[in-house]
This record gives structure tokens, C-alpha cells and sequence, in this order.
């Protein structure tokens, strides 16, 4: 089982969110200003050695890469960010493929939700909206990925790379889409492309043009599980805020059937939970996430994805969404404790 963690690139100021945001902006400015809401609450989250980095430097973008082949990782999923021609947040993966390293496998997930000022996809408050085109426009987004299909880290299953798409009900053409980029992707002499689906909290593509599709966690559990056990609301002066039980979440993922209409189903995990550094009181928070819990439970999963799934990858939530909590890089609290289960359990399985 190869574990693929989910890479976030807003870590880098670009002239769309200076405006949006203000002079400066980056995730780790939500990080930055972040408090705790309740007794326990640990807000901010730092990173170790206050490794506030830029991810247009690729010295980090190195240092990331060796942390994660040293700790397991077998390859990061880069979200990549197209509405209609118009990219965002593109230079660090640029980089990536002008420059051929960091030597790290790799593949992307095409995060195509409006932006909006409160950080949910809704329509409401809109930065920029998606707009999905037709033909001309599949055409020139195809003709910007294939370089990176094309690339020697690509990740590939049958000798396809695999794209991944955070929320294919929104494309009102979707299947006519996918059907496209595999003919322009053989006339590229590539085998074709192995399209996964991304399932979490929101409707999911009626279709069998994917050919997998990966359990987005904690978000699938919060959707599928019985949340009334995962989470409880506090009381916070006049507002309401949701608590999410670590253990329950995972308890919740642990004991789903993996079966589903016999389909490639690429199990999730997640390091843990805390969006209200970008949502404040309306986010949600973990209580009772530890590194040593976060082994046990991954150890679990990586035992039920193999009898369960008989898929090759597992995706982690994430390598760095530290606005969301969802983090493996090394931070103040814990160090590299949570790196170090993975590595622990990837050790003990290739023995």
C-alpha cells in the first residue's frame, strides 16, 4: 500500500489573494491569527523552528520532499487550481516540471470549487467562480496538464497517470469531458488517463466513466458516518461551535464496509481536524487526536484497505493543510511524531 499525501500549494503570496485578502496573504496567515475557542484548544498551530516557508522556494519545496520518502510517504497530490484558462496558486507545481525536482513522485487533483470569502465552495461572496466551457476549453486545459502526464515522477496505474477530481458533479459536462482527454491523451501517446473521483461531503458523479474513486477523509465520515456520535456542539458565549471526537471519526472509518458496487476505491486517512483558523467559530475542531493514536488507528486502516479494497494507494489528508489542522509537517506541539508512526508502520510492513 502506497500512501499518497495530499499537498496544498497556497503557500506562496500571489497578486489575486493580496487583493482578496490583503498585501501579504498566505495560508499561514489564517494560521497566524488563529485562536483557541475553548479550554484545550491548542490555536495557534506553528511549525517546528517557525518553518514558515514559501513554497516558490525550492529548497523547501526539496526539503518536503526528502521529509516525506524518509517517513513513508511514497508521493504527494498537488491540487492544482483552473477556472476556464485562468490558473491560481500555479508556480511552485510550474517549477516542479520546468525543473524536474524535487525527484518525488507526484500527481494532482483538480480542486474545482468556486473561491469564495468564506472558504466553503458555496456560491455565496464569490472570488472567482468555475466555468467549465466546452471543447476549445477541455482542449487547453488538457494541453496544460500533459506535460506533467508526461513527466517520469507521474504516478501511473496501468501505465496510465492518474487526475483526480475533487467535485466532478459540478461539471455539467463531465462525462462528455473525460471522454475527450482520453482521445487527446492517446493521440499524446499516452495510454490514457486513470480518472479518480473524489468522494467527501458533496454530491457524487452518477457515472462509470471514473475508473476509481477515493475516500476524501474526514469529510466522507462526516457525510456518511452518524455524526450525532462523532460531534457535539458547544456553547461558546451566544455562538455555537461544532467538536469533532477524533476517535469516534476513526472508529467510524474503521468499522464502514469497504465494498461498493465492486468499483477501485481508494481508502483515506487524515492526520486530524481543526478548520476554525479559517473559519473561526463557524469551523470545526478535533479533540483527542495524538500522534500515537493517529498510528494505531492508520495501522488499522492500512490492515482493512488490504483485505477490503485490493487498491495500491491510500490518500492522506494531508501533508500540509495547516489551516485545516490536517497536517504531517513537523510542528511545535509534537515535532515529527506524527511523520514518525508512518514511518514506523511502512518499516514494519516491508519487513
Amino acid at each position: 500500500m502506497k500512501l499518497i499525501a495530499l499537498h496544498l500549494p497556497q503557500f506562496h503570496r500571489i497578486a489575486e489573494n493580496d487583493r482578496w485578502w490583503g498585501e501579504g496573504f498566505t495560508e499561514w496567515t489564517n494560521v497566524k491569527k488563529s485562536v483557541p475557542l475553548y479550554s484545550g484548544h491548542v490555536q495557534p498551530r506553528k511549525p517546528l523552528q517557525e518553518n514558515y516557508y514559501d513554497l516558490t522556494d525550492p529548497a523547501v519545496r526539496k526539503w518536503q520532499a526528502d521529509t516525506a520518502r524518509n517517513h513513508g510517504i511514497y508521493g504527494f497530490c498537488y491540487y492544482h487550481y483552473w477556472f476556464k484558462g485562468k490558473r491560481l496558486l500555479e508556480k511552485p507545481f510550474d517549477e516542479i516540471i520546468q525543473t524536474g525536482e524535487p525527484d518525488f513522485p507526484f500527481c494532482l487533483s483538480w480542486a474545482n470549487e468556486t473561491w469564495t470569502r468564506k472558504w466553503d465552495g458555496q456560491e455565496s461572496d464569490v472570488l472567482i467562480s468555475q466555468d467549465y466551457g466546452d471543447e476549445n476549453d477541455w482542449k487547453e486545459h488538457f494541453e496544460y496538464l500533459v506535460r506533467a502526464f508526461k513527466d517520469k515522477r507521474y504516478i501511473r496505474v496501468d501505465g496510465k497517470p492518474m487526475f483526480l477530481i475533487y467535485r466532478p458533479a459540478s461539471i455539467p459536462r463531465c462525462e462528455d469531458m473525460i471522454r475527450y482527454w482520453r482521445k487527446l491523451a492517446v493521440k499524446h501517446g499516452l495510454e490514457g488517463i486513470h480518472f479518480v473521483e473524489t468522494i467527501g461531503g458533496f454530491p457524487t458523479y452518477d457515472s462509470q466513466v471514473f475508473d476509481a474513486s477515493m475516500e476524501f477523509e474526514p469529510h466522507y465520515t462526516f457525510a456518511h458516518g452518524h455524526t450525532n456520535e462523532i460531534w457535539i456542539e458547544l456553547n461558546i458565549g451566544s455562538n455555537k461551535h461544532i467538536v469533532v471526537n477524533y476517535d469516534k471519526v476513526w472508529s467510524a472509518i474503521l468499522e464502514r464496509s469497504p465494498h461498493r458496487n465492486g468499483e477501485i476505491i481508494y481508502p483515506g486517512a487524515f492526520v486530524n481536524w481543526d478548520n476554525t483558523p479559517r473559519r473561526g467559530m463557524d469551523g470545526q475542531s478535533t479533540i483527542g487526536s495524538t500522534p500515537e493514536k493517529f498510528g494505531v488507528y492508520l495501522s488499522r486502516q492500512l490492515e482493512r484497505s488490504r483485505h477490503g479494497y485490493k487498491s495500491g494507494f491510500m490518500f492522506v489528508n494531508a501533508w500540509n493543510e495547516w489551516a485545516e489542522g490536517a497536517y504531517l509537517e513537523p510542528d511545535e506541539e509534537y515535532g515529527y511524531a506524527y511523520l514518525k508512526e508512518i514511518k514506523k508502520l511502512i518499516q514494519a510492513r516491508s519487513h
